[in-house]
């Protein structure tokens, strides 16, 4: 309950700047939040052993909401989906706090190697990530990127193939 919570707080700061009452309701109501709670729920089913139960919750999250995302993912609090569209995740990835992604985004695996996110990371629209590749901690992936090697912490990729256009070391 508490990353669900953690994660519409993130989504409402996001998306309206402030963490108000009506902007949390409004965050609620908003595309992509459904999607965000029933990952959360169906990933609890999953680590409760009641795997039957999570499954269908994706299922019903894929017919409801238009996207995939494997049970068996490992995402930290802080998970914002801003539209669900067309997102496609893979069970088996591992992401940090403050995940924050958009519609048609693509996290998958390339012979069973995964990605693996850090914190504080925002993947653009229609962006891609396939494969062992490590994101760093404040990474930016811009639109339509496709990533296929490691992007340092404190980046900003974008291209096909991602290369690394800005860093911040901060």
């Amino acid at each position: 309950m508490s990353n669900i919570l953690k994660d519409i707080e993130l989504k409402s700061s996001f998306v309206y700047n402030q963490t108000t009452f009506k902007s949390i309701i409004r965050t609620i109501l908003t595309d992509g939040t459904s999607a965000m709670i029933l990952f959360r729920i169906s990933s609890f089913f999953q680590r409760h052993n009641l795997g039957i139960l999570g499954m269908l919750i994706s299922k019903f999250n894929y017919h409801w909401n238009s996207i995939v995302i494997g049970q068996g993912a490992r995402i930290g609090p802080g998970f914002v989906i801003l539209h669900s569209v067309g997102v496609v995740i893979n069970g088996a990835i591992i992401a940090g706090e403050n995940l924050i992604i958009e519609h048609g985004v693509t996290i998958g695996a390339e012979k069973y190697k995964i990605p693996n996110i850090g914190n504080n990371v925002f993947i653009g629209a229609g962006a891609k990530i396939i494969g062992e590749v490590r994101i760093g901690n404040n990474v930016k992936i811009g639109a339509n990127a496709v990533v296929l090697k490691d992007i340092p912490d404190n980046s900003t990729a974008v291209g096909i193939p991602a290369r690394v256009i800005e860093r911040n070391n901060d």
